[in-house]
């Protein structure tokens, strides 16, 4: 408990029992924890000031400890009493600006040599159980660990990409499989897909009957079209223009042989 020493050999005039010295064993520890004490007493006095030295008259009751303590932030602000209960020391210590309150007994023969006051090599003992007890129990359930973040919320402007059209979608893995469109349906998405450059929309002015939403089983321009397109020439997911009908023997006369009204009227 480094720095103990020199407060022991300051107080050591006041320290006269062994309650005492386990106090100032306390008092050092909530130093040691960026507590400063501001006097003795549940009151405020007058011209209090941070010390980390014990205020005067802090031994006057042998019986209750009464210390204040405020963080070198001013985030905190702590009322100690150590309260001698026979051979154990009570500590009750409650921050008044949360109103958290901590209880910690300990047994004052574990900490203290009474046969050794005089003596500050001797008069301590298990000092890292006692810095331990007083870490969980008073610092701990009192103030969070230091460099906790806290969670900043989320940006009312983030929206999913599929909902900004002006946002890249998100990059696919090497040989995933397309993402599958929605067929355009209703007659005003026609353009739709053309207005948008990053393709989150759907509806193109070009007239594709593969995604003019009327089912086609089995035709998939990619496994190649008889007679027109060999297998692998149009990428899986392409978009695709078809130059012809599709599919061989279509029934029907070819509109392109039928020659249109009026192809004799040399104004047309």
């Amino acid at each position: 408990m480094a720095g103990l020493e020199p407060l022991y050999a300051w107080a050591r005039p006041a320290i006269s029992r062994p309650q005492d010295a386990l106090v100032c064993g306390i008092h050092w520890e909530l130093i040691r924890h960026g507590y400063r004490c501001l006097g003795a007493g549940d009151q405020p006095g007058p011209d209090e000031r941070k010390s980390e030295l014990l205020p005067a008259g802090w031994e006057a009751n042998k019986e209750v400890y009464t210390l204040r303590y405020k963080s070198t932030d001013d985030a905190y602000e702590l009322l100690l009493k150590a309260i001698m209960v026979e051979d154990s020391m009570i500590l009750n210590v409650m921050d008044r600006r949360s109103q958290k309150v901590a209880d910690v007994t300990l047994a004052v023969a574990d900490y203290i040599n009474p046969e050794h006051l005089d003596d500050f090599h001797k008069v301590y003992k298990n000092t890292e159980e006692l810095r331990t007890r007083i870490t969980s129990g008073i610092i701990a359930p009192l103030r969070p660990p230091a460099g906790k973040a806290r969670k900043e919320p989320e940006s009312k402007e983030d929206v999913p990409w599929d909902e900004n059209p002006l946002q890249l979608p998100p990059r696919q893995p090497m040989g995933a499989r397309a993402p599958h469109r929605p067929s355009p349906l209703s007659p005003f998405a026609v353009g739709g897909e053309d207005l948008d450059p990053f393709g989150g929309r759907s509806g193109g002015m070009i007239v594709d009957p593969l995604r003019s939403g009327i089912p086609h089983p089995g035709i998939d321009p990619s496994s190649g079209i008889p007679g027109r397109l060999p297998p692998g020439a149009v990428p899986p997911g392409a978009r695709f223009d078809p130059f012809g009908p599709i599919g061989v023997g279509r029934p029907g006369p070819d509109p392109d042989h039928l020659p249109p009204p009026g192809y004799d009227d040399m104004f047309m």
